[in-house]
């Protein structure tokens, strides 16, 4: 394995879901698959974010490590982490540690919540559309990209080449969003589709690779029902429980991306985005005492003494809002 690529592999070629760019004064990284950084965020928000916990520069190094991330590479992606506001460090005799900053804890606390809240609910479709229409001189490349990575970061996906759909109701959030890159001409619409009765006729649903989305669910679902009988045995601890609950996140919280809550009624049937979630959440809460029990090992081991205040949060918590608000966060 090449110096300082760490070992988790997605099985997903797409945009990452966290765009780089500001987000007032924090930058996150783009979570790449192999990227050191991105690794490092995910490990310190899933076991420190909920009481902004420090965590030891040498924990940090140690836990990249058990990923292939070499030393080196960690401390590098710990400065360039700290450089970019998304952590602060804190020294205390000999030792020196990190949190995640205040914007960044707020900024991870939504994203966290919005993955745990996918495919939680019952679906309800009202049968309509929301289509966004636009058009932008060829001369504005940057914008049309701009726009373009705004709509299917939102959950839209092209229909043809100036016409974006999503079956969701637009946000207020989104509104002002998109009116921020409109440099051109743009009309929504939210409107029912008429079938005709053509082999030209295209429906909405047709923007997605609803096969390939499948494709994904069930490489998904076979890769963590193996799992399973593992995890019941109590064979999953240690590094092996962290190195799995890290990879089964990086996983699943690209699924609002790649099908965002696409009507079932229109979906294939057994459409396997249910057993999706049920495995995430059986993997994610089931390994969070073991996984947290190694972290603290971990700490303790390099810092000279307990850290009670390393806690893995569940499913359930991250969708309730149990890491914090932003003005929660801000206090601590």
């Amino acid at each position: 394995m090449p110096a300082g690529v760490c070992a988790v592999v997605s099985p997903f070629d797409i945009e990452e879901i966290f765009p780089d760019v500001p987000a007032g004064s924090v930058r996150l990284p783009r979570r790449q698959a192999g990227s050191p950084q991105g690794l490092a965020v995910t490990l310190i928000a899933d076991y420190t974010v909920s009481a902004r916990a420090w965590l030891p520069s040498a924990a940090i190094v140690a836990l990249l490590g058990e990923f292939g991330v070499t030393s080196g590479a960690a401390r590098t992606a710990i400065s360039r982490l700290a450089r970019r506001g998304v952590l602060e460090g804190s020294r205390q005799g000999r030792h020196s540690s990190y949190r995640l900053t205040q914007p960044a804890a707020a900024n991870l606390s939504v994203g966290g919540g919005e993955i745990a809240a996918f495919a939680a609910d019952p679906e309800c479709w009202d049968g309509a559309w929301t289509l966004v229409a636009f058009s932008i001189p060829q001369e504005e490349g940057a914008q049309r990209r701009a726009l373009r990575d705004g709509l299917r970061w939102r959950g839209y996906a092209p229909l043809y080449d100036g016409v974006w759909v999503s079956p969701h109701a637009m946000t207020a959030e989104a509104r002002a969003a998109l009116a921020a890159v409109a440099l051109g001409t743009m009309s929504v619409f939210r409107a029912r589709h008429v079938e005709l009765e053509t082999e030209t006729s295209r429906s909405p649903v047709d923007a997605w690779d609803v096969a390939g989305i499948a494709a994904r669910y069930r490489t998904f679902i076979r890769r963590w029902a193996a799992l399973l009988p593992r995890m019941a045995a109590g064979r999953v601890t240690g590094a092996r429980a962290v190195r799995a609950r890290t990879e089964v996140m990086d996983t699943y919280r690209r699924f609002p991306v790649l099908d965002p809550l696409l009507p079932v009624e229109l979906m294939p049937s057994g459409w396997p985005r249910a057993r999706a979630r049920e495995l995430f959440v059986a993997v994610y809460d089931g390994l969070a005492e073991p996984a947290q029990e190694h972290v603290r090992a971990v700490a303790a081991r390099v810092a000279d003494g307990p850290h009670p205040e390393i806690r893995a949060h569940t499913v359930a918590e991250l969708r309730a809002g149990a890491l914090g608000s932003a003005a929660a966060l801000a206090r601590l």
